[in-house]
């Protein structure tokens, strides 16, 4: 028994600017057993490319168990085919933390199915949620225009340095601050968005999460991977810089690589999952002229 199935029938077509077409005895892959006649009828129509079609008429229809034989209405997975996603941001909550002492999103309504009722037929009902937040919030993405007042703001960047790139994860050791130019000389960053897993996600949501210790990149490594053409660069972290006091307020990470056009992508999670190379990354805001930070919904593509 193939586990295949396959319907035979005949079809009258009529076409909405005139004419038609009559086949006997036609053979088609069908996803299972059960099929109705309006679903045959697209998967015919589908399957032979015909355009304005008015109306397809089934009958004689038999339902065999056959191998398929390919068509474009019926796609026969092969064992291993596909791709697997893997999600790479927090989840955006109502009160919620991301930087302690920054505020946090408020989530409501602006209309209520309740109060929708009023403008639509019986059983017709929608809601309409409005959300009040800083861009700084859950995962997000930093564009030139976060540091420089003449960068490209989230209407600017080039969709190609934020979606489908290719992606290199680089595993830091458990205990280390920060990331340095030795730490990154083995891996191949050109065009690539560059991951720094440093497993700091553990503490999102907490008050350790901005404690000093809190893993980053040092201003020699920024430099070493805009000189090396990397893409983009994310972290698992709090920020990509040093936010001790130590570090007296400079911020040379989101300086040199913002200032080369480089995005950054903040409180990244789920890095573990990860191979190290491999993957393809995506973290693409909504197109807003005038701001140069928001949250995205970053992920990762890897072959299954």
């Amino acid at each position: 028994m193939s586990g295949q199935w396959r319907a035979q029938f005949d079809a009258e077509v009529s076409f909405a600017n005139g004419g038609g077409l009559r086949t006997e005895g036609f053979r088609l892959d069908i996803p299972g057993r059960e099929i109705t006649d309006e679903d045959l009828a697209a998967l015919f129509v589908r399957h032979l490319g015909l355009l304005m079609v008015a109306e397809v008429r089934i009958s004689a229809k038999t339902i065999i168990e056959e191998p398929h034989k390919g068509g474009r209405g019926v796609t026969v997975a092969e064992p291993g085919a596909g791709r697997r996603l893997v999600e790479l941001s927090h989840v955006i909550s109502d009160g919620m933390t991301t930087l302690p002492g920054w505020p946090g999103p408020r989530i409501g309504d602006w209309l209520t199915f309740a109060a929708s009722r009023a403008n639509y037929a019986p059983g017709t009902e929608f809601r309409v949620a409005r959300i009040d937040m800083i861009a700084n919030t859950g995962t997000y993405l930093d564009t030139p225009a976060h540091r420089w007042s003449d960068g490209d703001d989230l209407a600017g960047v080039p969709l190609d340095r934020l979606a489908d790139l290719p992606g290199v994860l680089v595993r830091v050791p458990a205990g280390t601050r920060a990331v340095d130019r030795l730490m990154l000389a083995p891996y191949e960053v050109a065009g690539r968005a560059v991951l720094l897993h440093t497993g700091w996600d553990a503490h999102f949501g907490t008050e350790r999460y901005g404690a000093p210790e809190a893993p980053h990149l040092t201003g020699d490594a920024a430099q070493a991977l805009v000189d090396a053409g990397a893409a983009l660069i994310g972290i698992d972290s709090i920020n990509i810089d040093d936010m001790s006091p130590a570090a007296g307020g400079e911020r040379p990470a989101h300086s040199m690589l913002l200032a080369a056009g480089i995005p950054i992508v903040e409180h990244l999670t789920g890095l573990d999952a990860l191979p190290p190379s491999g993957f393809r990354f995506t973290a693409a805001p909504p197109m807003v002229a005038g701001m140069g930070t928001f949250p995205v919904r970053a992920f990762a593509t890897l072959d299954a």
